[in-house]
């Protein structure tokens, strides 16, 4: 039954964020068919009607269950409400990944979690083309298909795998890919695979020993953070910008005082 004062659980909180990111995720493979229907293109990115359905279907499923929390979705056009009415905020990225899905690449997913006082509680992760589904809450562990997982135990920068973004020009006082060419040179290898909510997962699962992009969003990051932290890793917000934005380091722990030297990124302007 729906309530605006009952105080739920975090596993109640996953339950409900599988089941929105499933909704998400569902849907856009359902409608595969219409991955060239674009409602907005850039030089770099693309934006789907179906990422504004997706969320569409996710806000669905998280009111019926919670219709007094907030949320906070990439794409604007969910109703947003007063958080002041609940310390709950839902995140959601509907599809993650965009590009990768619009091409047939399988590396995408549907990222969902829960914060209650600014702090994430519960998050979910479906990739369906991998049929990969990661959870977390803030009391239990971190899990692949239910299975629990845990961080590699690379413990030196020259033996890691880090994940990336391509930061383009997201500062000005740094050369275009910067922060790609850092990594690429003080690491074994880097690899941008397009989806970053899985990227950080793959670091859950000891795939990879870290994750690090600037100008990432907040949901982009919410529930993978709490996957990587639950599976023993530590994540990090270097910097904090403007509109939900930051520069963000999630790694196995092992490496991330090497990795924050590595990327000598200043707290702020």
């Amino acid at each position: 039954m729906p309530s605006g004062h009952h105080t739920p659980s975090p596993n109640e909180c996953l339950d409900v964020a599988v089941a929105a990111a499933q909704a998400a995720a569902g849907h856009a493979v359902r409608n595969r068919h219409r991955r060239d229907e674009v409602l907005a293109r850039s030089r770099h990115d693309v934006k789907l009607n179906l990422d504004v359905e997706a969320q569409e279907a996710a806000t669905r499923t998280i009111r019926e269950r919670f219709p007094r929390h907030a949320l906070l979705g990439e794409e604007r056009t969910a109703e947003r409400l007063d958080t002041t009415e609940s310390p709950y905020v839902w995140v959601i990225d509907p599809i993650d990944g965009t590009v990768n899905f619009s091409h047939g690449i399988p590396q995408w997913c549907s990222s969902v979690a829960v914060q209650r006082n600014g702090r994430t509680i519960a998050g979910a992760v479906w990739a369906p083309d991998v049929n990969e589904l990661y959870t977390a809450t803030e009391d239990g562990p971190a899990c692949l298909n239910g299975n629990p997982i845990r961080v590699s135990t690379v413990d030196r920068l020259d033996r890691a795998i880090v994940f990336t973004g391509l930061d383009k020009e997201i500062d000005p006082a740094l050369h275009p890919f910067a922060f790609l060419e850092r990594i690429a040179l003080g690491t074994q290898k880097a690899r941008v695979m397009g989806a970053a909510a899985l990227d950080i997962c793959h670091v859950g699962t000891g795939q990879g020993d870290g994750y690090f992009e600037a100008g990432i969003y907040l949901w982009d990051v919410a529930a993978a953070s709490l996957v990587v932290e639950r599976a023993g890793g530590r994540s990090e917000i270097l910097r904090q910008l403007p509109e939900n934005r930051m520069f963000f380091l999630a790694t196995n722990g092992r490496i991330h005082r090497a990795m924050t030297e590595l990327l000598a990124v200043s707290p702020t302007h």
